[in-house]
């Protein structure tokens, strides 16, 4: 009897060798500066990158970095960074035997519950039960190609995390609350 089969949403990040349309009409050397900054991302998803770091390491302003990066990958630099650091976790999760707590603090999450929160409003599911869901279906997807694995299983970022909750909060209230300033 296998384990329900939990799929954790794709993103709309493109990857390095295929960006978005628009991208096709920025100049080159600002892709490769954006590309730089992508791939310090990736290589170092653990540590901190606020878009004034990013923006240094591409040698561009920050509005610039930000407004340039999000048209050429299609999400803006924060949501990629946590899209990352979802995948690394989930993955540390299914193959590795540790806390849940260390795997936290090793993707880059400074406290267990945000990263409880966020890893939930995520993937629909925290992180224990994915634990628990895809370990069972570790065999079975031993003749898919990683790649393929990889791809079905990034998180879908594609609307702020905040947002989210706040339209799960409209549709359980039956009204959108205001927000005081």
């Amino acid at each position: 009897m296998s384990a329900p089969l939990i799929r954790i949403p794709s993103i709309s990040v493109e990857s390095s060798s295929a960006m978005s349309v628009d991208s096709a009409s920025q100049d080159p050397e600002l892709l490769r500066r954006l590309l730089r900054a992508k791939d310090r991302m990736d290589a170092a998803s653990h540590e901190d990158w606020p878009v004034q770091r990013l923006a240094r390491v591409s040698r561009l302003s920050e509005a610039h970095f930000a407004r340039s990066f999000k048209q050429a990958f299609g999400v803006p630099p924060h949501r990629y960074l946590l899209t990352r650091r979802i995948e690394r976790a989930t993955a540390l999760l299914r193959d590795t035997e540790r806390l849940i707590t260390e795997i936290a603090f090793d993707t880059g999450w400074k406290s267990l519950g945000t990263f409880g929160r966020i890893f939930r409003d995520v993937t629909g599911a925290s992180p224990g039960e994915i634990r628990a869901q895809t370990r069972p279906e570790t065999h079975e997807l031993g003749r898919v190609p990683a790649c393929f694995v990889s791809a079905a299983r990034r998180p879908d970022l594609t609307t702020a995390v905040s947002e989210k909750r706040r339209r799960q909060a409209t549709a359980i209230n039956g009204s959108e609350q205001k927000e005081v300033a």
